[in-house]
């Protein structure tokens, strides 16, 4: 398999996540791209999906924009990294943001399902791990106006949205990490 498009991102990535780190994990932001590659990688081995993994938040949370990223690796990767960005001003209600998401990514196509996947997993593993560690003190790190009952909500809804990976070993721990969060 040819690497290069995927190392561009990678280096791509690194430079635009570089000096941030994760909110309220105290590391480098750049391992959470690199970790929802990972998952990504358990599904599809295509490397332009790997490459959106990558950049899936360089739109979102950097000055990149969508077209330097369609200029840089195509519109292919351009599209699937638009689709797990959100679509709404970040000053519109919380919840009204993340059920446009989940709406985008229940009619997106399935490669673009892929890398939302790859990026939801990766988010509630860490919201799961953190749960373990801070207990409800975590709650705090979000802008979700309810706390534990928005985030439950917002994974529940993704799940559905999801559904298309439920035969995945990865969809049944989503699955889990989800029940063990809105059991706690």
């Amino acid at each position: 398999m040819n690497t290069d498009l995927f190392d561009k991102a990678a280096k791509f990535a690194i430079d635009a996540h570089a000096g941030t780190p994760r909110k309220g994990k105290g590391y480098p932001y750049i391992l959470h791209p690199m970790e929802a590659t990972c998952i990504v990688a358990t599904l599809t081995d295509d490397p332009e999906m790997l490459a959106a993994a990558m950049l899936h938040d360089t739109v979102e949370d950097t000055d990149v924009t969508i077209e330097q990223i369609r200029q840089e690796f195509g519109e292919r990767v351009a599209s699937l990294v638009q689709i797990d960005t959100s679509q709404l001003p970040h000053d519109a209600p919380w919840r009204d943001r993340k059920q446009a998401q989940a709406d985008i990514i229940a009619t997106a196509p399935l490669d673009s399902k892929i890398v939302a996947f790859g990026d939801k997993y990766s988010n509630l593993y860490n919201i799961v791990t953190d749960y373990h560690k801070i207990g409800d003190d975590l709650w705090q790190r979000f802008s979700a106006p309810n706390g534990k009952e928005d985030i439950v909500w917002y994974y529940t809804i993704l799940a559905d949205a999801l559904k298309d990976f439920a035969g995945t070993a990865a969809y049944k721990e989503y699955l889990e990490m989800l029940k063990e969060l809105s059991e706690k």
